[in-house]
């Protein structure tokens, strides 16, 4: 018969404890946050769910905070080892995209930010060129665009971009109007 070790034996990875710490504060806010929907004040209140799920979310953070206590250590830690393993230079650099792209949103416009990040992204990553990551990038963004905001009617933040006058322009063209 085969032995298994016991879970509460293992070591902790590198980052682990905090992540179960930081689960936990998100599971609370989550919490927190389908109570002010509606409160609870009854199981049928458009708030039971959320709160019901984010309360399944608490309970199990807890317990693996809890176990964590229990679990000896990484053998090697510190910041080195945190950053090479959990947090290495390609996760940095893309929360740091994330960051823009959210900073740059409602000033810029969904267009332009989407497509900047698309371009930083792919130029990033394939490291093939500039060429090919603009025309993935532009691609892309005209593929979304199109599903997003022509299929679905999606409304994206508008920015810089003259996106409501470049829809009535192509309007007209296609309609056979004159401008």
């Amino acid at each position: 018969m085969e032995t298994h070790p016991d879970v509460h034996k293992l070591r902790l990875h590198p980052g682990e404890s905090v992540f179960g710490w930081l689960i936990l504060l998100f599971s609370l806010f989550a919490f927190y946050q389908s109570y002010k929907i509606a409160g609870f004040s009854s199981l049928s209140s458009p708030g039971a769910l959320p709160m019901a799920a984010s309360a399944i979310m608490v309970v199990a953070a807890c317990l693996i905070v809890i176990s964590n206590f229990s679990r000896p250590h990484p053998e090697t830690g510190g910041i080195k080892t945190f950053m090479t393993q959990v947090f290495p230079p390609t996760v940095a650099v893309f929360c740091g995209f994330i960051l823009l792209f959210a900073i740059l949103l409602e000033s810029l416009g969904f267009i332009l930010t989407a497509f900047l990040f698309l371009f930083a992204s792919i130029w990033f990553l394939q490291k093939r060129g500039v060429i090919p990551a603009l025309l993935l990038a532009l691609l892309s963004i005209v593929l979304v665009y199109i599903v997003f905001r022509l299929v679905f009617q999606v409304v994206l933040p508008e920015g810089i971009v003259p996106e409501r006058d470049i829809l009535a322009a192509i309007g007209r063209l296609f309609k056979g109007s004159t401008p």
